[in-house]
């Protein structure tokens, strides 16, 4: 393999590692390999990958634990001139978090601490960082920016990313020319436009937009609504949905301003949300008027580790990246629906 000029992207079989594979491949000249251990995805994501875009040729793929700094390290031993790394691996379940939070210490932070060994032994200079608007938590001044100082976190999975920002700034502050960029997302929702790749979580969906795909499709029997006793306009809780390929581009970008030199700082950091905040029942209703079905759903209580309402103040990565969301809620909710579609298609078949 041509080993000029190539991106790293780890959790590449995942939602939004998947999306970000194909920006790099249909915006970039970038070699792209990808790592993942397959805990939440397939490899059949690779095919979907190539088929979207044309350019398999340009992307190699290898099953890896990152938690294994051997393995990793063994891995990557033939791959040279590594332009950056985009880290995406990571578990991301919140109510899984709680269950579990030695899991989720022990593979989101051994993970990131394996992946900056590499930086350091292979001289890689340019680092994006998955992080998430979990590390704000119950803050109270909405929307939030990037200068505000973050609360105790609401769950362990929260507390990863807070701490695996910390970690990513003193490697950078201490690392002579490395250079990194901290991704806050907000809640990622929707499918690529081809329909043809999209969330497909192994186990159970924890996050809002596939439960309501998979109730409409009628794989989940009834959803529920966790809480509508908060403090907002309907009760239910408020989040800043963005489309996957909003987030995907803005990686895009952000590995654009490290490697040419755009940023003032040796560690950035960026919201990436649309700036709207959207309750749970807006969001059901969006999803009714795209997709012409009625939800079954009952409202529950209140779900340990969530936050009441955040939305993003996204002016920073506008002015500092050149970015702009693109998609709307109803184009989220459509999207989404389709690859729904396409997949219950492809299962019957």
């Amino acid at each position: 393999m041509n080993n000029s000029d190539t991106i790293i992207v780890t959790g590449g079989a995942g939602y939004i590692g998947s999306h970000t594979i194909i920006e790099l491949l249909e915006q970039t000249d970038y070699q792209v390999i990808s790592l993942d251990n397959y805990s939440n995805s397939t490899e059949d994501t690779y095919r979907r990958i190539t088929e979207i875009t044309g350019k398999g040729n340009r992307l190699a793929w290898f099953k890896v634990n990152l938690c294994n700094k051997e393995e990793l390290t063994y891995t990557l031993k033939q791959t040279n001139s590594i332009k950056g790394i985009i880290h995406f691996a990571a578990f991301k379940s919140v109510p899984e978090s709680v269950a579990d939070p030695l899991l989720y210490y022990h593979n989101n932070m051994e993970s990131l601490v394996n992946i900056l060994y590499l930086c350091r032994e292979k001289k890689i200079r340019n680092f994006i960082f998955s992080s998430s608007c979990s590390v704000y938590g119950n803050i109270k001044t909405l929307p939030v920016t990037e200068k505000v100082e973050l609360p105790e976190a609401e769950s362990p999975y929260a507390h990863t990313k807070q701490m695996g920002e910390e970690v990513v700034q003193s490697f950078t502050k201490y690392t002579l020319e490395f250079k990194s960029v901290l991704l806050r997302y907000f809640n990622p929702a929707g499918a690529h436009p081809s329909a043809k790749i999209g969330e497909l979580p192994i186990g159970p969906p924890t996050s809002l937009v596939p439960v309501i795909t998979r109730t409409a499709a009628g794989l989940i029997p009834k959803m529920y609504v966790h809480g509508s006793d908060y403090e907002t306009r309907d009760g239910s809780c408020i989040r800043d949905y963005i489309h996957v390929s909003d987030i995907a581009d803005a990686h895009i970008k952000a590995l654009d301003f490290l490697i040419k030199g755009k940023n003032r700082e040796a560690c950035s950091l960026f919201n990436l949300g649309t700036g709207n905040g959207i309750t749970v029942f807006e969001a059901i209703k969006s999803f009714e008027k795209v997709s012409g079905k009625k939800l079954n759903y009952e409202v529950g209580p209140r779900r340990s580790g969530d936050i009441m309402a955040i939305y993003a103040n996204n002016d920073l990565a506008k002015k500092e990246l050149g970015w702009q969301p693109k998609y709307g809620l109803d184009e989220m909710m459509l999207s989404a629906w389709k690859w729904q579609q396409n997949i219950s298609t492809i299962t019957a078949k």
